[in-house]
């Protein structure tokens, strides 16, 4: 078997935070790649606004560098499992992996998810230990953890075998001892490692072309990019050749630009062959698992297959008395156009149409995919509302069931009875229960996916802030009957239109936790706090003090509020019951009640609590 000896093509994995994409910055300064006089910025492959000022990333990205004769690209993935549809069509891509875990938090349910999807690809591994140089790091002790769980996810034998590399990829050190003190300057160990234990790709370039999709771009200059692998032949500018539709269908197209990455760049190129990741241009309607085939021989590779979405939340035209004050994309139609547009390049993603004029059903693998997907709608100048997120529920052989996902919990010890109770509550089964050291405590449960929508904020009050929470898509099981979580307490729902008072808020704030500021502007059915009870209580936020003769002129000066809790978009869209609305705008985030009329909306309770007795 013929190889193609110059490149190598591997993935980085990682759970959030773990360290892959500084690595990969790393492994850019000290290869033969970018000219001296870059200066690389931290995490430069971090292109997307919302991944810098989040610490996270969100979309896969492509780079390649040189060491020596070879070539290595490397696609930097996202660590987050609401982001897993990226993950699962990289492995595809690639021949080997680098798994990447903190030297000081070992394996995490994120550790396990990306792991899981490169073993089922029977991809080659390599392990690298991170950030050896932290307090309280315990590389021999993670070692063993990551070798259990290649065993627990069923790792074939040869995989079992993984080199291992240790590394401060902040500090750009490396070596292949866990004694941080044997650490030096270099990613040689790191370089070495790839070229000794990722195979090279087999050399079939002498035979009829097969191209997969695995990722897809847009350019305004160019349309739609298709990213991915040649697997077999030669493609170049100018070729006809054939997509093989996922329905069946054929169709043919010519090939006008072929990108490959070098650094941080696209660089054209005039051809590729089989073993190279690259874009290709000229075929507008192409979509992810689609193979590029040689016309003559129109033979399909098997389909990419990705894991459907688990939860969906009513994205809705904003129709709130204060629609178009704040935002230049405010019609059905650009909402529309805009989400039907995200799915060319999130495959993750689903988008349906409802009964409701003005309203889709958007489908996505998380709490978190769903409002990364608003913040950017949000920053583009679009305004929008959103209703209450929902799991999505799957008959399985004839039983209807709920998605369920495994939670991991590192929290100070004096909390743990508090967290155990709140997820029994949530339906949530503890698993495993352990003594972590220096007073921390790790909890892992199993519970359904809709006990845990809300839970976040509740989570980090309850642990003063201190407690850690991962969680990621288990396994659909069962539907747990008898049971519908939700937010136990009511709203504060403003009765009338206009700015919020401080001697109004002032009489409010004894009935709960308050949302707004004085001087905020309010509409009627706007919710302005929280109440500390389970009912509704509707509430007048701007009325004003009576005036009289006698009153102090210093009075007024002396009337305070307590700081009001202005909730982020994440808890504002935890924060929703069935009933309500979330107003998103590019300046302000609006709770709201579906039904803004007062009066119409206490008909309507009485109505609904008719029916259920």
């Amino acid at each position: 078997m013929k190889t193609r000896d110059d490149i190598r093509n591997i993935a980085i994995i990682a759970h959030v935070d773990h360290g892959k994409t500084t690595l990969v910055n790393e492994m850019l300064k000290q290869s033969d790649t970018l000219d001296e006089h870059i200066n690389l910025q931290d995490r430069a492959m971090d292109t997307n606004a919302i991944e810098k000022e989040r610490g996270i990333t969100i979309l896969s990205k492509n780079t390649a560098v040189k060491y020596g004769d070879t070539t290595i690209n490397i696609v930097d993935t996202p660590g987050h499992a609401d982001f897993g549809g990226e993950v699962e069509r990289i492995m595809k891509m690639v021949d080997g992996v680098l798994l990447v875990v903190d030297a000081f938090e070992g394996t995490m349910p994120q550790t396990r998810f990306v792991l899981k999807k490169a073993l089922e690809q029977h991809l080659t591994p390599i392990v690298v230990i991170n950030k050896i140089d932290r307090p309280g790091a315990r590389p021999a002790e993670v070692v063993d953890e990551v070798l259990e769980l290649f065993i627990d996810l069923g790792a074939e034998e040869d995989q079992l075998e993984f080199p291992i590399v240790y590394a401060s990829a902040i500090n750009g050190t490396s070596s292949y001892s866990d004694d941080p003190d044997d650490q030096e300057h270099t990613m040689v160990p790191l370089f070495d490692t790839i070229l000794k234990t990722i195979p090279a790709p087999e050399d079939t370039s002498d035979e009829p072309l097969q191209f997969q999709v695995s990722m897809l771009d847009y350019n305004d200059y160019v349309g739609r990019i298709g990213i991915g692998r040649v697997f077999r032949g030669t493609i170049s500018v100018g070729d006809n050749v054939t997509v093989l539709k996922l329905d069946g269908s054929q169709k043919n197209f010519r090939v006008t630009k072929i990108f490959g990455f070098f650094g941080l760049k696209r660089v054209e190129v005039q051809s590729a062959k089989s073993g190279d990741l690259i874009a290709v241009s000229g075929m507008e309607d192409i979509y992810v698992g689609e193979t590029v085939a040689d016309a003559a021989h129109p033979d399909a590779l098997p389909v990419l297959r990705i894991d459907p979405p688990t939860l969906q939340m009513m994205f809705l035209q904003n129709d709130s008395p204060f629609a178009g004050r704040e935002g230049d994309k405010v019609t059905a139609r650009k909402l529309e156009d805009y989400l039907r547009s995200k799915l060319q390049t999130d495959v993750s993603l689903r988008v349906d149409d409802t009964d409701q004029a003005g309203a889709w059903m958007v489908s996505g693998r998380g709490e978190l995919h769903l409002s990364i997907l608003v913040e950017e709608m949000r920053r583009a100048g679009f305004e929008l509302q959103l209703g209450r997120p929902e799991v999505i529920y799957r008959e399985i052989d004839g039983t209807l069931c709920e998605p369920f996902e495994e939670v991991q919990i590192d929290t100070p010890e004096e909390y743990t009875g508090t967290i155990i109770d709140a997820m029994a509550q949530r339906k949530g089964e503890m698993q495993n229960m352990e003594n972590e050291g220096n007073g921390q405590t790790r909890l892992t449960f199993l519970a359904p996916s809709r006990g845990l929508i809300g839970y976040s904020t509740e989570f980090l009050s309850s642990t003063g802030g201190y407690g850690i929470m991962n969680h990621t898509f288990e396994k659909y099981l069962p539907v747990v009957k008898n049971w519908e979580p939700g937010r136990t307490s009511g709203a504060l729902v403003s009765i009338n239109a206009g700015q919020a008072t401080t001697y109004s808020l002032q009489s409010i704030e004894d009935r709960g936790q308050l949302f707004i500021d004085a001087g905020t502007e309010v509409y009627e059915g706007m919710i302005v706090g929280q109440n500390s009870r389970e009912m509704d209580i509707a509430v007048n936020a701007t009325k004003g003090k009576n005036l009289t003769n006698t009153r102090a002129s210093g009075k007024d000066h002396a009337a305070a509020i307590k700081t009001p809790k202005h909730l982020s978009l994440e808890e504002s869209i935890e924060f929703l019951n069935e009933d309500e609305l979330c107003e998103v705008t590019p300046e302000s985030v609006r709770l709201r009640k579906k039904i803004l009329n007062t009066g119409e909306r206490q008909k309507a309770d009485k109505k609904k609590k008719k029916a259920t007795n």
